[in-house]
């Protein structure tokens, strides 16, 4: 399974009513939020659907989801 960073590029397959189909990663954990990088819209989906719907990363952001998820963690 590939790894879902944190301000990753990726390509969906289908493409966004505005005609984009790259979006980036805004938001990791249990849910995947994405930005259009066309219009700026943003989805929230489960991860489960965003792994299906996902065709493939063009762009691999800098930090790990690992290390994501634990700042996130320490944080509150």
């Amino acid at each position: 399974m590939e790894e879902i960073r944190l301000d990753d590029v990726v390509q969906m397959r289908k493409t966004h009513p505005c005609g984009s189909d790259r979006w980036t990663i805004i938001r990791i954990g249990a849910d995947i939020k994405i930005k259009c990088l066309g219009c700026g819209r943003i989805v929230m989906m489960d991860r489960e659907t965003f792994v299906k719907r996902r065709k493939k990363t063009l762009e691999q952001g800098t930090v790990p989801e690992a290390e994501t998820l634990l700042q996130m963690l320490t944080q509150k």
